[in-house]
């Protein structure tokens, strides 16, 4: 649920957007009049794919993540984004509807510019724009290796997709090729083959002891069984380097998140760890001076 909150937005917290971080403090200033700072709690969906773009948002504090609905229904988070960062300004540039959702993931406090004060502000400000030209060419880019590089897909589902119907009867065939089946009607065949020529047909049989014409019959079938057998163990091969290929792309996304997952701990280290360690020196101090003041009371009484 949304609330307004009535702090405004710090100019320091304003700056610390690499958007806004050029500003001069009266620009500052009259962007920051323009800002309508809401907290929101985890989990709430700021806006849909599809969605009009009215508003832009500044995260000052808290996470936010970015995803889309791929075609299987299934949630891509193309990117989650911290403190400073900034989202939403494709559509209030375009005016087109959302391109992805976004949705609360960490309580967050953030600053909401709307459309018409943000086009107002950029005109008087035109280095914002260029600014935002170059964060949205990166986030494009950012974008379109994450989908490229996207490999957690299910190998047999991948295949099977590929198969033509030549591939498919080549696969019928030599399944039942290799089966107890195949096996038991040829067995059957020969018999009734032999009986046939041999005892009910007798001097009559169209193929009389030594069966040449079986033999060649068998001999066809051989011949086109192999190159069958084969196609469908060609197609085999071609799966298992399909599935090494994903397994590949699946390692390389690992380690690519792996490493985006490390710059953002020497992120955490480096800005969030030393406000931390300000915030609770500056306790202990308050905590000492008033542990002090109750004694050098007592000391100045004694004095006088």
């Amino acid at each position: 649920m949304q609330t307004n909150v009535s702090p405004v937005m710090t100019l320091e917290s304003l700056r610390s957007v690499p958007l806004f971080a050029s500003l001069d403090d009266e620009a500052a200033r009259a962007l920051r009049d323009l800002l309508d700072v809401r907290a929101l709690p985890a989990g709430t969906l700021l806006f849909s794919a599809g969605d009009a773009g009215d508003a832009m948002y500044l995260i000052e504090d808290g996470r936010v993540r970015i995803f889309i609905i791929d075609e299987d229904g299934n949630e891509v988070t193309l990117t989650e984004l911290a403190r400073g960062d900034f989202f939403g300004e494709m559509s209030i540039v375009d005016g087109k509807p959302r391109s992805a959702s976004a949705a609360v993931s960490e309580q967050a406090r953030l600053a909401v510019l709307k459309r018409d004060d943000f086009i107002n502000f950029v005109r008087r400000n035109p280095d914002v724009a260029l600014e935002m030209v170059s964060a949205i060419s990166h986030r494009l880019r950012r974008t379109d290796e994450l989908l490229r590089q996207r490999a957690s897909r299910n190998v047999n589902e991948e295949a099977d997709a590929r198969l033509t119907l030549a591939d498919r009867m080549a696969d019928l065939i030599a399944e039942f090729g290799g089966s107890w089946k195949f096996i038991g009607a040829a067995i059957g065949f020969l018999a009734l083959w032999v009986m046939m020529n041999t005892l009910l047909l007798r001097d009559k049989g169209f193929d009389p002891f030594p069966y040449v014409l079986l033999n060649l019959v068998l001999g066809m079938i051989t011949g086109l069984q192999a190159p069958i057998i084969m196609m469908s163990q060609n197609r085999q091969g071609g799966k298992d380097r399909l599935r090494a290929d994903l397994d590949y792309q699946v390692n390389l996304k690992n380690e690519l998140s792996l490493a985006e997952l490390l710059r953002r701990l020497d992120v955490l280290e480096s800005e969030r760890l030393p406000t931390l360690f300000a915030e609770q020196n500056e306790r202990l101090l308050k905590a000492t001076q008033k542990q002090l003041a109750p004694a050098d009371g007592a000391n100045e009484s004694r004095s006088a």
